[in-house]
């Protein structure tokens, strides 16, 4: 089976060119979209180019639709989770391509490909970035120097504050995937696991208030899900910056494999991968 991965396109028409190239090239049985897909929401109000606005219809959902028309019975499954840099108000959008068929939103869900589980996971632990509409606390209400906590900030799509508050990544991972099966499952998430060679953040030598920050901005959560359920392979993106400082894109927590598609070039990071034989994917940057 080929699948391929690939995560924080940020809009950038070029990246989804080259994606979808790939696609009608490759003729893969799936293809995992990891979040940050969408412009930046602030430039996407400010654009005087009726034309972007509707990112996800106007361009997403026509290309794949036009992908579909091309390789017809051989359409891959594709399987989407938005990220913390794409506005939660979009996310009726991407459900409604979904009811196309172009699409499975994967985001708090469980879904299947071929007989493995797929669960999809989108939110991250507090940044310092802005907009919440995808961010959670991680196993505790703490925040790290420097991150802005999801009580504060600003979001697309109204939240009652006792979610906000008492929500966690670890609460969410634990009410999706319960008591099911997953030796054999993909996971995709936005956020990678804490402490691996996908969340090495360029920060080295930098404090706030004389107190050093950690280099690695990964999900606690994310980590302790993956140590004691250990499902086959788990994607990731968010921290565009780690391969080129760890020098490695993928990582191993037990015996799942872990797969990184963010980066922080011009080009698309693309990984290819079978479930089957995952010590054998590849990624390229092109």
């Amino acid at each position: 089976m080929r699948c391929l991965f690939a995560s924080d396109l940020h809009g950038h028409v070029d990246r989804y060119e080259k994606l979808f190239h790939e696609i009608i090239g490759r003729h893969p049985d799936a293809v995992f979209l990891g979040g940050d897909l969408l412009p930046n929401p602030w430039v996407m109000q400010k654009s005087i180019d009726p034309a972007h606005r509707d990112f996800v219809h106007g361009f997403l959902a026509a290309e794949l639709s036009r992908i579909r028309s091309i390789l017809g019975a051989r359409y891959p499954k594709v399987f989407v989770i938005l990220g913390n840099d794409d506005a939660r108000i979009e996310e009726a959008a991407i459900l409604s391509v979904a009811t196309e068929g172009l699409w499975s939103y994967a985001h708090d869900r469980r879904l299947h490909l071929g007989d493995r589980p797929v669960f999809g996971y989108a939110c991250v632990p507090p940044s310092p970035f802005r907009l919440k509409d995808w961010e959670r606390y991680d196993v505790s209400r703490y925040v790290d120097p420097g991150c802005v906590s999801p009580e504060e900030g600003l979001r697309t799509v109204p939240v009652p504050d006792h979610h906000i508050r008492y929500s966690t990544i670890e609460k969410d991972l634990s009410a999706l995937v319960g008591n099911a099966e997953v030796d054999r499952a993909i996971v995709v998430f936005h956020a990678p696991p804490y402490q691996t060679c996908l969340d090495r953040a360029a920060l080295d030598d930098q404090s706030i208030d004389h107190v050093p920050l950690d280099v690695h901005v990964g999900s606690i959560a994310i980590r302790r899900f993956l140590e004691t359920r250990q499902p086959a392979i788990s994607l990731h993106g968010h921290v565009h910056e780690s391969a080129r400082i760890t020098g490695d894109w993928r990582d191993r927590i037990g015996r799942t494999w872990l797969f990184g598609a963010a980066h922080d070039g011009p080009e698309l990071a693309l990984v290819e991968f079978d479930p089957d034989t995952p010590e054998r994917a590849t990624r390229e940057l092109l």
